[in-house]
């Protein structure tokens, strides 16, 4: 475990004085608790590889969008913030941090590959292997590795390359020895004995760990394969004189859209010009050379404290294709997935939804309940019209095909993708393009906003009515992740509903604003406003001695307006349960402000995407909402994002009784937030039992019919 007790002599990672904590540095104390639970010996060995490759997946982004953005010039932050960092001191300290964890990584990954080793998976040095080994692993580098290789040269009549962010590479100083008929030429230009730098890029289709022959489980680097064979590349080459580096480029694309004439060509242009970013970082092996990591420093024109040493793996992402591997014995045991009561019979969706709402639980009820509504809507004859927000779809989307089948049964279909999606706008455009050529009425967003909200509706022919049946959700309509991230899923008939789903449609399609909204909570029209009353009403309620409480379960809370009414309804007595998965800029337990706020995150096997807000409302009549609307600025000013009311009894009491009380109740995964800005675990008392909420989800237990039944 990551020891949370404060060192002598070590400088606070948050100034606990501040009344906001900085988002940066919480967003990194996120990834913490990443890295923790790679560090848990009880966790299977390649468990805690995946907490390793999702920890340093995470931290290239952070590099990619938050630092990058932290390092451009119109971002210069000279005084300190509410959060009490200037601009400098927030990038020195992201340095001091990502240091700090960098080394919690590498002695982690020293710790897990023996575990690994001696359950039968090897990652061996050339130089550990037998004749035979070497003979077999030589062939392949000749065979499938050499002929796509190209060293690139520094030298006079060579300038320094360009350098691909994320791609590994080797670096290494050479002497060549110049031909005859082209020793004069060379020599004239260069001075006796020098050293030119050469790059040799590892293309990404290379797999990172090479199969060592036809042994099962045992595995070579290719950075270590191709470095023992650098004498075929360039002669007289040492093996030992190759170091592997790697860069990080900004990603944040620059886009302005209100001077964009075609939003889809501007963003396909950017996408192009993404690949060209501004480098953010530099990591080298630790045991590069001072003079080349300085050489690539003048050479990238970049900052000494650009420079990350690594010890162990570079480019952790590649860790996935050990977890990848086919040894169900060393993960942990698949979901176990069950689908409602209701959704047992075969019985049409149409008719299930009819007698109530319904409540979907992803990933403990299978996905395929959203997906076959989507098939049924497209091959039933009554349906006349399906619209949908896909913000971030998949590369292998069985939904995009069902709703080009809808189309082409002559149904109307309005697909809103979201092409600003980051790191996803390649895939949706290309869907985009794919939906439009099958007659698909294609929306691109709107300009200004991103359209984040996970909304269905579905225009069904009954006798002589239409009726609309709506899907609303916390999460993406991407089977994929739906395995891998909790969500909750709303499938209502509900008439006000379905006329606010409408109108929202028209609003992302003609401009359209809503005059009315019945039931829907709508950003940026109305959400903001309405949590900010949601909030006071429990703050006035704490302060005439009625009961108040406020529970919200979110991915992320960083708007300072929210934060700063949480804190006056903290001061007026209100009881406040915060479960935020990652960002937190609130600061609990200060004496005066926000003593009745607890915040506690749940990081385990499953990530929590779910959205779920409480407010007890007098106790009489509790406000439940669910949707896709976190308490950050981008939520509730620049997307487009929906909230909707629980209504159904039922599935209130469930939302109450089970699923937020479980998060309040979890001692294993959970951890809570102090006033330093760091998060410890839960402590167990003695003869309690331990309570990991994402486990007990998966129990068989369904005592509560989500839908009252006639």
């Amino acid at each position: 475990m990551i020891d949370d007790s404060p060192k002598a002599g070590s400088r606070p990672i948050i100034d606990s004085t501040a009344p906001f904590i900085n988002r940066d540095i919480s967003l990194l104390e996120f990834f913490r608790r990443v890295l923790d639970e790679a560090l848990d010996r009880s966790q299977l060995p390649l468990e805690r590889l995946k907490f390793l490759a999702i920890f340093a997946s995470n931290i290239d982004e952070f590099f990619m969008i938050r630092v990058s953005a932290l390092k451009e010039k119109h971002g210069l932050r000279d005084e300190a913030a509410p959060d009490g960092y200037t601009r400098p001191d927030l990038l020195a300290e992201i340095r001091h941090t990502v240091e700090q964890l960098t080394v919690v990584y590498d002695a982690c990954l020293g710790d897990v590959l023996p575990e690994l080793d001696r359950n039968g998976i090897t990652i061996k040095a050339y130089s550990e292997l037998s004749p035979e080994e070497k003979s077999a692993c030589d062939k392949y580098f000749c065979d499938k590795i050499y002929p796509i290789l190209t060293p690139q040269a520094v030298d006079p009549t060579h300038p320094f390359p360009y350098i691909s962010g994320g791609s590994l590479n080797l670096g290494l100083f050479i002497r060549p020895q110049f031909g005859r008929r082209v020793a004069r030429y060379m020599t004239s230009m260069t001075k006796a004995g020098d050293e030119f730098f050469v790059r040799i890029k590892i293309p990404p289709f290379v797999p990172r760990f090479i199969a060592i022959g036809s042994k099962t489980g045992s595995f070579i680097k290719a950075e270590d394969l191709i470095a023992a064979n650098i004498g075929r590349l360039i002669p007289d080459a040492d093996p030992t004189s190759c170091h592997t580096f790697r860069i990080t480029r900004d990603a944040d694309l620059d886009l302005r859209e209100l001077e964009a004439a075609d939003l889809l060509e501007v963003m396909e242009e950017n996408l192009k010009l993404r690949r060209f970013g501004d480098i953010v970082r530099l990591e080298a092996a630790r045991s590069m050379p001072d003079e080349m990591a300085d050489y690539l420093v003048s050479s990238m024109d970049i900052e000494p404290d650009d420079v990350y040493r690594v010890g162990g793996l570079m480019n952790g992402v590649d860790l996935w294709e050990l977890v990848g591997l086919n040894r169900p014995d060393l993960k942990d045991p698949p979901i176990n997935v069950e689908r409602p009561p209701e959704f047992r019979s075969g019985e049409s969706a149409f008719e299930i939804i009819k007698r109530g709402d319904v409540l979907l639980h992803h990933p403990y009820m299978p996905y395929t309940i959203v997906t076959d509504l989507i098939r049924e809507a497209a091959e039933d004859p009554e349906v006349m019209a399906i619209k949908i927000c896909l913000y971030r779809i998949g590369v292998d989307s069985p939904i995009a095909p069902l709703l080009i089948e809808a189309s082409e049964r002559g149904k109307q279909v309005t697909v809103v993708i979201e092409i600003k999606a980051r790191f996803d706008e390649a895939n949706n455009i290309e869907w985009g393009k794919k939906l439009e050529r099958a007659g698909v009425h294609v929306v691109y967003g709107l300009l200004g906003l991103k359209t984040h909200a996970k909304t269905t509706l579905i225009v069904r022919r009954e006798g002589e009515d239409l009726r609309s049946y709506v899907h609303l959700a916390t999460g993406n309509y991407n089977p994929a992740t739906s395995t891998v991230y909790t969500d909750l899923g709303l499938l209502t008939c509900d008439p006000d509903i379905g006329s606010d789903v409408t109108e929202i449609f028209n609003y992302l399609t003609v401009y359209t604003q809503p005059q009315h909204l019945r039931k829907l909570l709508v950003a940026p029209l109305t959400l903001r406003e309405r949590m900010m009353e949601l909030i006071k009403r429990e703050t006035d309620n704490a302060a005439d001695g009625r009961p108040a409480r406020i529970i919200a379960k979110v991915n992320r809370i960083a708007d300072s307006k929210i934060v700063n009414a949480l804190y006056e309804a903290s001061k007026a007595g209100v009881k406040i349960d915060l479960i935020v998965r990652g960002i937190c800029t609130l600061r609990p337990g200060v004496q005066g402000l926000s003593e009745n706020i607890r915040v506690r995150s749940i990081v385990g096997r499953l990530l929590e995407h779910s959205r779920v807000y409480y407010f007890e409302n007098n106790g009489a009549d509790p406000q439940l909402l669910l949707g896709s609307s976190d308490w950050m600025p981008r939520n509730l000013d620049r997307r487009i994002e929906v909230l909707a009311p629980v209504e159904d009894e039922s599935i209130r009491r469930f939302l109450i009784d089970e699923y937020l009380r479980s998060y309040l109740k979890d001692n294993v995964k959970a951890r809570e937030l102090g006033l330093d800005g760091r998060y410890r675990r839960i402590a167990v008392t003695d003869g309690e039992r331990p309570f990991d909420s994402q486990l007990e989800f998966q129990k068989p237990r369904r005592t509560l019919d989500f839908a009252p039944r006639t």
